[in-house]
């Protein structure tokens, strides 16, 4: 499969500026500096058209960031963006707007994100008929088609987003998202607020897209029992790294970083019983301080001298499979 999107390198920080009083504590002699929050860390990946890639950490640690530069709605700090081998930040104006459509996102929380002063109609029309994809005369029927299409009831359509539960206003986000006929979605924790049951409806429904429309997802979660389910191969985030890249059944069946191994431990399974489970020694790091060496190493049962120090680079541990632990040198 080709390669649709290709990230190398890419960088986000966010930086807090001194403001006056800040500033003149500094020139009195006060230790003060800039607040930097190192969200996302040199993350390089490729995801091949057609591919569910599941994205998975800890909260904190970069991931919905990183799917905020991908949708085109962050700029990174530094490093590329590629669509279809182009970069991002060096399109035209014309192939700047087509890649914004191409790549839509779908956000967790579903209420906050659609305009309560609009009608459904209008939250799902807006964009299609500001672009051109329908005419303002048969916005109508296009947007009962595409509401048909991720099963709600066109009859609904001048109703406002609270009078719908949370599955059916997370539907309504999708049908946005879909309305400019886009070829890749970014899925941002998108069936985290819903019941269990709504979890698994939504869940098949972007399956039943993918094959329909020829999606390309990243699909962005901390769950990695729904990821299991989904995803054609998992990247392991941890404090705005990429630590493990592997296709799911590899994930699952061998997982190769301390971290991956620590989270599938967590995950509770029906064909295992009487299995204490615990949850990861410590907490995240905060990202204004991240530790040097290899990030996971203040938290990890195997961590060595070298970890406190070297940073592990990514690399290739099998064929399509690449992880970032130093025990892979031994």
């Amino acid at each position: 499969m080709s390669t649709i999107l290709e990230l190398s390198g890419v960088t986000k920080n966010f930086v807090k500026h001194l403001d006056a009083a800040a500033k003149l504590a500094r020139r009195l002699g006060a230790d003060v500096k800039e607040e930097v929050v190192h969200a996302v860390d040199g993350v390089s990946l490729k995801i091949a058209a057609g591919e569910v890639v599941g994205l998975v950490g800890e909260s904190g640690c970069g991931k919905s960031t990183l799917g905020r530069m991908v949708a085109g709605i962050m700029e990174p700090t530094a490093g590329d963006i590629r669509y279809k081998d182009r970069v991002v930040s060096a399109m035209d104006k014309q192939a700047g707007r087509e890649t914004a459509l191409a790549i839509q996102m779908i956000f967790q929380d579903p209420f906050a994100s659609l305009n309560p002063r609009m009608r459904v109609q209008d939250i799902i029309g807006e964009a299609p008929i500001l672009h051109g994809v329908t005419s303002r005369a048969d916005a109508g029927d296009y947007v009962a088609q595409v509401m048909e299409r991720v099963g709600l009831d066109p009859e609904y359509r001048k109703r406002y987003p609270h009078q719908f539960s949370g599955g059916q206003r997370q539907r309504i986000g999708i049908a946005r998202a879909l309305a400019v006929k886009p070829e890749f979605l970014v899925c941002d924790e998108a069936i985290a607020a819903l019941d269990v049951s709504i979890q698994a409806q939504v869940i098949n429904l972007f399956m039943d897209l993918r094959e329909d429309l020829d999606l390309t997802y990243l699909f962005i979660s901390h769950d990695l029992s729904v990821v299991e389910h989904i995803s054609d191969r998992v990247v392991i985030m941890y404090l705005g790294r990429i630590v493990e890249v592997a296709s799911t059944e590899d994930i699952f069946d061998s997982a190769n970083h301390p971290y991956t191994q620590a989270l599938l431990n967590e995950v509770p399974r029906l064909d295992v019983r009487g299995f204490d489970y615990q949850p990861i020694a410590g907490e995240i790091p905060s990202p204004l301080d991240p530790p040097p060496g290899c990030h996971f190493h203040p938290r990890c049962p195997h961590a060595t001298a070298r970890c406190r120090e070297e940073r592990p680079q990514l690399r290739e541990i099998a064929p399509g499979r690449v992880s970032a632990c130093h025990l892979n040198d031994g």
